[in-house]
């Protein structure tokens, strides 16, 4: 059994987040440190994204995905986030760069288990690395079924989550090469794939479940701390998610199941 850390609270979570969004302000780093990863989760769901479409970014965090994705379509796009600071930036980031953008965006506080938007009312529900942040499995239900409350029927849930299959499939890998376990971040809870496809299965069907950070996975968090062994630079080094390779491994195409990020992509019963 892979053990986690212990696990914050959603009060514990929260102060994380904030802080986060203090701390990195406009930066990608709000959200996540590794922006190659960003990135590929980025394309993956812009590829998924078409002009015109009415779309909902739930837990935006900064803004940063959100603003990618105006920048490359003629979208109307909402991005909500439960931290104010986290909009702030978010806000900032609109006014510097609106004039270059193709869509037309707005952010605006909002909590994703309890969200004010008119039903029915969004072509595409963008949610990245949120549900992982709702403490247990209960608070994901809730976030889920205001997911699918917000979408037009035949509409788009783009769900970009970890899950508890691609941790434990590259944990497993890192075993055979004696690299110790990678732990769960103490506020996060992973998803089940199984467990979500079907709670939501009466009114989502699953479209593609895409492992598009495997390859990414395997080189950065296998070879990697292997190739710094190997050559006595350091395993701190090897941690950086800023190096020439991490690049390098972002612009392979992904191949496996060894990702801890997977792209769930549901389309809504009509």
């Amino acid at each position: 059994m892979l053990k986690t850390k212990d696990k914050y609270s959603l009060e514990q979570i929260r102060d994380f987040w904030t802080e986060q969004a203090k701390e990195h302000g406009q930066s990608y780093q709000a959200s996540w440190s590794d922006q190659n990863a960003i990135d590929l989760e980025i394309r993956e769901i812009a590829s998924r994204l078409q002009d015109g479409d009415k779309v909902l970014d739930i837990g935006c965090a900064n803004g940063y995905s959100t603003l990618h994705f105006a920048a490359d379509k003629k979208l109307q796009i909402r991005g909500l986030d439960y931290i104010p600071e986290m909009i702030e930036a978010a806000q900032t980031s609109l006014s510097q760069c609106a004039s270059r953008l193709k869509s037309t965006v707005e952010f605006a506080v909002g909590d994703i288990t309890s969200l004010k938007e008119v039903e029915q009312a969004y072509d595409k529900a963008v949610v990245i690395r949120v549900l992982i942040n709702l403490e247990t499995w209960e608070n994901q239900k809730a976030a889920l079924r205001q997911c699918i409350k917000v979408l037009k029927p035949g509409g788009t849930l783009l769900l970009s989550e970890a899950t508890v299959q691609g941790w434990q499939k590259l944990n497993s890998m890192r075993k055979e090469w004696d690299l110790p376990q990678i732990p769960m971040p103490a506020f996060n809870q992973y998803l089940d794939e199984e467990k979500v496809i079907d709670y939501v299965s009466s009114d989502l069907e699953l479209k593609e479940l895409v492992n598009f950070s495997s390859t990414y996975f395997v080189l950065t968090r296998i070879v990697k701390p292997l190739l710094a062994k190997a050559s006595n630079i350091g395993m701190d080094a090897a941690a950086n998610p800023a190096m020439e390779w991490n690049r390098f491994a972002g612009l392979l195409p992904a191949a496996g199941d060894y990702g801890t990020q997977k792209l769930f992509v549901f389309q809504k019963r009509s």
